[in-house]
């Protein structure tokens, strides 16, 4: 699950910042979604950061999935 952060900044600056990464074919979103992840890798320790991917990887494989609409119908019809 993803969580949104909200961040104050002069309107000015943001209005070069994002002058500036257009040029550089680039976003703000962008460089904050790298930037993220290079604090986290930062500050989180390996041993926290793998325990955080099992479990996300645990989540994704119970994850029941839906049937196709077609299989649906098929199996009403019988």
């Amino acid at each position: 699950m993803k969580k949104s952060v909200t961040v104050s900044v002069n309107e000015e600056k943001l209005s070069a910042i994002e002058m500036y990464l257009e040029q550089k074919n680039t976003t703000l979103a962008a460089e904050l979604d790298k930037y993220i992840d290079q604090l986290y890798l930062k500050t989180v320790p390996q041993n926290v950061r793998d325990f955080i991917d099992m479990m996300s990887a645990k989540k994704l494989a119970r994850k029941p999935r839906n049937p196709a609409p077609a299989e649906s119908e098929k199996q009403s019809e019988q």
